[in-house]
């Protein structure tokens, strides 16, 4: 249990979640960061649906790294990355369908996430299966917090609901003679944009040695 979860490996998961996270720091995913985030729900299940085809993605690929000739390398894994998106297409539509609805095509667009190429090719055709399982789930999770961060501020102060429950008290607003609005550019795609740049600028101005390099 100590090798499966050593210091190297633990770097492996917990990396991506803070000062290697994916969309911050590499910049990549940022398409779906502006479509999903409108809502705090849709943003958590895209989350976690990208985390799952990257997790099984990179085991399988690295299952099959020392079987797929290079030159058909990019046909076998977006055969597999497909097939895994086609999964949980299938399964957001049985246990999530409204859900589902919300996200419309961007779940069949995972598979042009650059997130989950980058990995494959970056990590899991050089790594083991559990290391690259482990590079998966980091890298989702990392993706998932980002989501989940700006959908959460989106959400809050474009409509004043969390998982459309009302937060902000109805008699607030101005209309019920209160004295807040609901900020309309919150749910627009400009403003996620926007928070992935403060973002981002927090997280760099935290770690000064990424400026470096």
């Amino acid at each position: 249990m100590s090798v499966l979860f050593s210091a190297k490996n633990r770097e492996f998961l917990l990396g991506p979640l803070s000062k290697n996270n994916p969309v911050i720091v590499q910049v990549l995913g940022i398409c779906s960061a502006l479509a999903v985030t409108a809502k705090l729900e849709p943003a958590i299940v895209m989350g976690l649906s990208v985390t799952a085809v990257t997790a099984f993605s990179n085991v399988i690929l690295s299952l099959l790294r020392n079987t797929i000739p290079t030159r058909i390398r990019i046909i076998v894994q977006l055969v597999v990355v497909a097939a895994l998106v086609i999964i949980v297409d299938q399964l957001l539509k049985a246990y999530a369908y409204e859900v589902s609805k919300q996200l419309s095509v961007y779940v069949g667009l995972i598979i042009t996430n650059c997130i989950i190429m980058g990995r494959i090719e970056a990590f899991a055709l050089a790594n083991k299966p559990w290391p690259s399982l482990l590079d998966g789930i980091g890298n989702g999770l990392g993706y998932t917090v980002i989501l989940v961060t700006i959908a959460f501020f989106r959400e809050l102060f474009g409509s004043g609901t969390l998982f459309g429950c009302r937060i902000i008290p109805e008699s607030w607003y101005i209309v019920n003679g209160g004295f807040y609005s609901n900020n309309g550019l919150m749910i627009m795609p400009a403003m996620a944009l926007i928070l992935v740049g403060l973002i981002i600028w927090a997280h760099r101005s935290k770690n000064k040695d990424l400026i470096e390099k």
